[in-house]
Formats: C-alpha cells, sequence, structure tokens
C-alpha cells in the first residue's frame, strides 16, 4: 500500500565488468526513449504520485501535419471497408498502395503510381501477411520483425531467438484465453497460433534474425503513401522475425480488426516492455557454454559428456523434466571437468550401460541421443553434450533398403549378394544391418543401439549357438563392434540388460541403479576372464558405392502434373509416388523437424537437372542457402495439408531419409 517499491526506484547497476552491481536508486521507468519521473505528491497522497513525462524533442516528429506512422492504419483502411462476412481478405494479402514523390534517378519526381505490399507497420515494427496456403484464406501467416536494437540485442543466434519465442508466447496465451470460448469451434472464436518447441534448441522459421527492409514511406491516409524525402539512407536493418498463424474469426470483422491491429501490437508492445535483457544474457551464456564443450569434445577422446545434476528423466507422456527426479551423479572413476562443468565423460570406444529393469539404462542412453541437440535452461540435459554425429540405430522390420553393401554382418543370402543387398522389405537383422552401414556411411562416429529395439540375432550368438550351429550367415554386431572403431573411428554406446556377450568387447562397462551409475568394468572383466576368446573374423569392407539417378527422383506422381507432399502424423513423408516410412528415424525430436524434411526433400527433387543426382553436393548446397536466406525458403504454400512451422534437421537425416525411399532408382557404381 505504500508503493515503496515505485517511489524508490530501486534498480542493481552492472558496468559491464566481472565487478559486483552497485545499487543505485531512479524512480524513472521508460517507454521506448520516453521517461516517466515518479514523485510523491504529498505525505498524505501517495497513492497519487506526480508523474513527468519527458519525451525526447526528436520524438516529435511531425511531417506535412501528420502523425508519423500510426499503427498498422493501411491494414485498419483495408480490413474497415470489407465486407463483414468476407473469407478472402483479399485487399490484405494485395496491400495495393498509392505511392507519391518516389524521386527518379535524374532528381525529378516520379508520377504517382500503384505498388502492393503487405507489410504493415506499428512504428519502426513491421507486420508481414502473407497466405498460408490457398485453402487457409481466414488463416493469415503473420510475421513480426522486430529491429534487433529495441531490444538491446546484438548476438543473433539461433538461442537468441529461441530465448525470444519463449518469452513471447506467454503475451500470446493472454491474447488467446481473452477469446476462448469452449462452445465454439476456433474458427468462430479466433486464434493465434504460436509455435510450442520442447526443450532442444534448433534453427526454426517461426523465430530467427535476419535483414529485413526498412519502412521508406510515410502513411498519407486511405492507402495512399508518400516516399520519404530526407535524403536518410534505411539499408536493411537486423530483425528479430517471429512467425504466428491467425485464425481469424468467420463473420465477425470487427474482432478480426481487433485482433490484428489492436490486440497483437499491444502484445508486442507489451514483450518489448518487459523484455528481459538478463534472461536472454543467461540463454545465450548457455549456448557459449554448450558450443565450447562440444569444440572440446571434438578434439578429445570422449565422445558425450553428462553435467553433474543434470535431471535426466522425463515426465510420463511429456518432454519435460521428472519432478523430484534423482540428479545425475558421476561414476567416481570418469568424472572429468570441461569448461568448468563436472560431470561424466564417455571416452571413444563401445561403452556398455547395464542394469536390472527400470534402472535408468536406456533413460541414460536418451538423454546421449537428445545431445547431439542443444537444450535451453530448465530441459534438465542442458549440458548434456554428444557428438554431433551420432545416430540412434534400431531393427527396422520392412524397410526399404537399396544396393546397401551389408556384407561385414551378413555373408550370403539366398539369391542376393550381401555387397550389394536390395530388398523392399527388409528383416530385423538385414534392416539393423543396413541401418549401420547406412550410419556409417553418412560419416557417424558414434551408435547408439538399445537391445530392446535390436533383432536378438544381430546383436549376438552365444558361442554355443556358433558351435552348434555351423552354416550361419549372420555375424553378430558382437564380433564386429571393435572392428568398426580400430578400422573406422565409429564409437558404439549400448544398452544391454539380458546377454553378457558384450561384457568381453566392451572397453567400459556401467552399471545403472536405482538412477545412478557406477564403473564396474574390472568386475565385468573378471566374470569374463575364463571365457574362451573366439576366434576374430576376417576383415569387412565398410564402403558403399551407389548411385542415385534421377529418374523417379521427383515429387509428381507419375502421369500427374501437380507435386503431391504431406507428412503424416503418423510418421510417413508422403511426396509424388513414395510413401516413405521415418518412424526409424529416432534422431527427429520435434513433427516441425519432418515437415522440414518432406520440403527439403522436394527442394532439392526439383533442383535436380542431371541423370545422375550428387545428393552429397546437392544437400551441402541446400544447407547453405539455408544459412544465407533462412529455413522458410524451402517452404510452398501450395500444399494445403503441410504444417506452417518448420525446424532444421540435421544432414544425416536427409540422407537417411532418402535412403528409405522405396521407387528411387540406385544402381551401383
Amino acid at each position: 500500500n505504500g508503493f515503496d517499491e515505485v517511489y524508490s526506484g530501486k534498480l542493481l547497476v552492472y558496468d559491464g565488468t566481472d565487478r559486483p552491481p552497485v545499487m543505485q536508486y531512479e524512480p524513472v521507468y521508460y517507454s521506448g526513449d520516453i521517461g516517466y519521473d515518479y514523485d510523491e505528491t504529498n505525505r498524505s497522497g501517495i497513492e497519487r504520485p506526480t508523474v513527468t513525462v519527458s519525451i525526447p524533442v526528436g520524438s516529435l516528429n511531425k511531417t506535412n501535419g501528420r502523425k508519423e506512422n500510426c499503427v498498422l492504419k493501411r491494414l485498419l483502411y483495408y480490413l474497415n471497408n470489407m465486407d463483414n462476412d468476407t473469407s478472402t481478405y483479399k485487399e490484405m494479402y494485395e496491400g495495393e498502395m498509392f505511392v507519391e514523390g518516389e524521386i527518379k534517378s535524374n532528381g525529378d519526381e516520379r508520377d504517382p503510381y500503384m505498388a502492393y505490399s503487405s507489410a504493415y507497420h506499428h512504428g519502426d515494427v513491421s507486420f508481414d501477411v502473407e497466405l498460408t496456403n490457398k485453402l487457409a484464406k481466414d488463416k493469415p501467416t503473420v510475421t513480426y520483425r522486430i529491429p534487433v536494437e529495441k531490444l538491446g540485442i546484438d548476438n543473433v543466434c539461433d538461442a537468441a531467438a529461441d530465448y525470444c519465442l519463449r518469452a513471447f508466447a506467454p503475451y500470446i496465451d493472454e491474447l488467446n484465453a481473452g477469446l476462448e470460448n469452449r462452445g465454439r469451434p476456433d474458427r468462430e472464436n479466433g486464434k493465434y497460433y504460436l509455435y510450442r518447441p520442447g526443450g532442444e534448441i534448433l534453427k526454426r522459421n517461426s523465430a530467427f534474425f535476419a535483414l529485413c527492409p526498412q519502412r521508406d514511406y510515410e502513411y498519407r491516409g486511405g492507402n495512399a503513401v508518400r516516399m520519404f524525402q530526407d535524403g536518410v539512407p534505411r539499408p536493411p536493418r537486423m530483425c528479430l522475425c517471429i512467425r504466428m498463424v491467425i485464425q481469424l474469426p468467420a463473420k465477425k470483422l470487427k474482432r478480426t480488426i481487433r485482433m490484428l491491429t489492436s490486440d497483437l501490437p499491444a502484445a508486442v508492445d507489451k514483450f518489448l516492455a518487459f523484455f528481459d535483457m538478463r534472461e536472454l544474457e543467461k540463454a545465450v551464456a548457455l549456448a557459449e557454454k554448450q558450443a565450447s564443450i562440444r569444440a572440446w569434445l571434438e578434439h578429445s577422446g570422449y565422445c558425450a559428456f553428462i553435467a553433474d545434476g543434470s535431471i535426466l528423466p522425463r515426465s510420463k507422456g511429456t518432454d519435460l523434466p521428472l519432478k523430484n527426479a534423482v540428479p545425475f551423479v558421476s561414476a567416481a572413476q570418469d568424472e572429468i571437468e570441461i569448461c568448468g562443468v563436472r560431470g561424466m565423460g564417455i571416452k571413444r570406444g563401445v561403452t556398455v550401460i547395464t542394469g536390472g529393469g527400470y534402472s535408468g539404462k536406456s533413460t541414460l542412453l536418451d538423454a546421449i541421443s537428445a545431445g547431439i541437440y542443444d537444450h535451453c535452461a530448465g530441459d534438465g540435459r542442458e549440458l548434456c553434450i554428444t557428438d554431433p554425429t551420432a545416430v540412434t540405430v534400431s531393427a527396422e522390420d520392412g524397410r526399404s533398403v537399396k544396393h546397401v553393401n551389408i556384407s561385414p554382418f551378413i555373408k550370403w543370402i539366398p539369391g542376393g549378394d550381401t555387397a550389394d543387398f536390395s530388398t523392399d522389405h527388409a528383416s530385423g537383422s538385414t534392416s539393423q544391418a543396413a541401418n549401420i552401414m547406412e550410419a556409417v556411411d553418412c560419416g557417424s562416429r558414434l551408435l547408439l543401439i538399445d537391445e530392446d529395439r535390436s533383432a536378438t540375432n544381430f546383436m549376438i550368438r552365444d558361442a554355443k549357438m556358433k558351435e552348434l550351429i555351423q552354416k550361419e550367415p549372420i555375424t553378430p554386431f558382437t564380433d564386429r563392434v571393435n572392428e568398426l572403431f580400430n578400422a573406422k573411428g565409429v564409437s558404439t554406446v549400448l544398452v544391454i540388460g539380458g546377454s553378457g556377450e558384450y561384457l568381453s568387447v566392451a572397453d567400459r562397462i556401467y552399471m545403472m541403479d536405482d538412477f545412478r551409475i557406477y564403473d564396474v568394468t574390472e568386475k565385468a572383466k573378471r566374470l569374463c576372464s575364463s571365457d574362451t576368446p573366439l576366434p576374430a573374423p576376417e576383415k569387412s569392407d565398410w564402403s558403399q558405392s551407389r548411385t542415385l539417378l534421377s529418374r523417379s527422383f521427383v515429387s509428381r506422381p507419375e502421369g500427374s502434373g501437380s507435386e503431391r507432399l504431406e507428412v503424416s502424423d503418423m510418421g510417413f513423408v508422403i511426396i509424388g509416388d513414395e510413401r516413405i516410412d521415418v518412424r526409424g528415424l529416432h534422431d527427429i525430436v520435434s513433427a516441425s523437424q519432418l515437415d522440414a524434411l518432406g520440403f527439403m526433400l522436394r527442394d532439392i527433387e526439383n533442383s535436380v537437372n542431371t541423370p545422375v543426382v550428387d545428393l552429397d553436393a546437392m544437400i551441402y548446397a541446400l544447407y547453405r542457402r539455408i544459412d544465407e536466406e533462412g529455413l522458410d525458403c524451402v517452404y510452398s504454400s501450395f500444399f494445403t495439408t503441410a504444417n506452417r512451422f518448420l525446424s532444421l534437421p540435421r544432414q544425416t537425416e536427409l540422407k537417411l531419409l532418402v535412403n528409405r525411399m522405396r521407387k528411387i532408382n540406385v544402381i551401383k557404381k
């Protein structure tokens, strides 16, 4: 009741050094560059402060007597002139402008002309409207473009964009709460759809930084604008871009106007006013710490790192950390410190994680797998860092295999050549063999394998079975796992709970017990000391020699002039005549990555102009273009069933997606 904090204006001032902050008192509050100074009017009227508003004279910008750039006035003009039951919003998407005052190169003023721009302005923030797809004209895609200097951002990295997306979400939740009527669908209520990320930090088209053109005109009324003639250059400037989809309410134009020109701009103003720079700095600092650990791992003898205190278990049915979970504590023998962080390092080579049922061994493997991506603060696995080339491998019954050399694991097959193996319906063992060989071919330096998702006859064959069955085509993974590391530098982390065959071939053995990890390598090796070593199989050829032909590598069904692209929630990418099963791509962590895979595959297929496809070169070129232009460069509004929000997968997943196509033409070199 005393409003003491308001009048004191207590704040901590950092000077940018390592020195502790200094306490100061300044009851002046800012909205942009406008200051509000709060003083007590008198002792008995503390609830009635005296407020002095300080406005920089440079902000009092007048042009021909008009207020400079009122909030989305041009958009408001279009909406006010629409019919209440409009369903096309044609004028909003076209953005027709009557342009005056443009100066030609010779210095003369050009005659007024008509132009088109669906970028509307709210001060120096732009509001870009585009069609989501031809069947969703009442669900526009809206991108807010906010100059980074308004937020104080100087590090335009993916982690900063990720933080801003998460920080903007509460303001959208507040808007949606005001629209919600559970008795009516979104199409009648209206709704704002903002992408909600999981714990991972990825390059996305829903929040990113990009150079954006500045507004170079003043609003004149109606749809008329006049170009600035002040001689001030206005080059593109770096902006935070937040993209959302908005369901406009059917036959409720007043609500549409309020949603687009009042409520949403007000939410953006709140976001700017209460933007927490200190939290952003923490997010960026965490990203820098993660990058430092990755750089250290790259040139070390370790393939993964798990920080002490990490929360690995997930809440049931979610990707959120489990409340009251046991924090991770390193096995004493393997505790290391990287970049000031103490935790457990997993060395390169062959590592076995064992333990009883529900002991946490698969949870640990999942955390190692998650470590290929950075995670945000609060995820629990933010300092679980793994070799970014790691691939989670399993058996995949029924998958298509095209001309893959699986001879290291399958010596012979009836009527076939295992050095050039093809099938439309692979078995458990042949699919797992193909998955490993393809992962190695994609450059993976670490395989992650859980026996529960593996083919038993591929993983092990004990001494008694080897002695009993003389004619066995399968060379089990136990016999090749060390060769794979010695010959190709590919490490393996395995979860094993039911067989001791891997104890003798592993470099390190860890046991999980009630989510605590122990190094039991010496004990396990003693148990294996009396085993008779079996002769090692002959050295293998790990190479692949395949060529992809452009014939049938197309996004159009045979005989059709239109492309086809769908991404199914059931785990299929449907493109052209292909229905690609992606359920075996275990390192895809979000539906938005699957949607991106579909669009990226389409982009590559449409770029092919030679009989032979150099897939590696085309994927490399595509990722370079995405780095330069943003992930949205692969999106097309033509496909009405595709989701609007995309997150970038690894190049590895794009290659493995192509490997699962059934109708492509692949030949052996």
